[in-house]
């Protein structure tokens, strides 16, 4: 048997026993007592293009099923959710609340999300200038709230 052969068999081999290794889904329900209160307008945008990965529910594609892909997704939206995790947000404190509104401003601005590797595969998150403007303004409006209570 040709080394490439072997390669290929023992590859096939890891490919198969790999898929019994499974990882905790995040399925758990993403408006709880803990989620951050929005207007409407503008939770329907965060649970089009950022729920999926900063909830405490994601939504899986059939594809990650499949390992690797199932370890990388979870492991994805373990970090996003470490970011910002809306389902959460009112457990943080003050200070941290500010902070995060002022991260959403900026990745708004840069354009840096929703990921363009996210929107390659599910366009219906990617943000039109109209959404775009709408989040600008409630992340604006809702850090001065936020600073204007820690103020006081």
């Amino acid at each position: 048997m040709s080394k490439k052969k072997k390669f290929l068999i023992i590859l096939l081999i890891i490919l198969v026993v790999i898929q019994f290794f499974r990882p905790t889904r995040n399925e758990g329900i993403a408006d709880g007592p803990n989620s951050m209160i929005v207007p409407e307008n503008v939770k329907t945008i965060l649970q089009t293009s950022c729920y999926v990965c900063h909830s405490n529910h994601t939504e899986y594609p059939w594809y990650t099923n499949v390992q690797p892909v199932g370890w990388w997704m979870t492991n994805h939206v373990n970090e996003a959710k470490r970011e910002i995790n809306f389902s959460e947000f009112n457990t943080y404190k003050l200070k941290r609340k500010i902070k995060k509104m002022k991260e959403i401003r900026e990745q708004l601005e840069e354009d840096e999300m929703p990921l363009s590797s996210y929107t390659l595969i599910h366009g219906n998150a990617k943000l039109s200038s109209e959404q775009r403007d709408i989040l600008l303004k409630w992340a604006d409006s809702t850090k001065s709230y936020l600073t204007d209570t820690l103020v006081h």
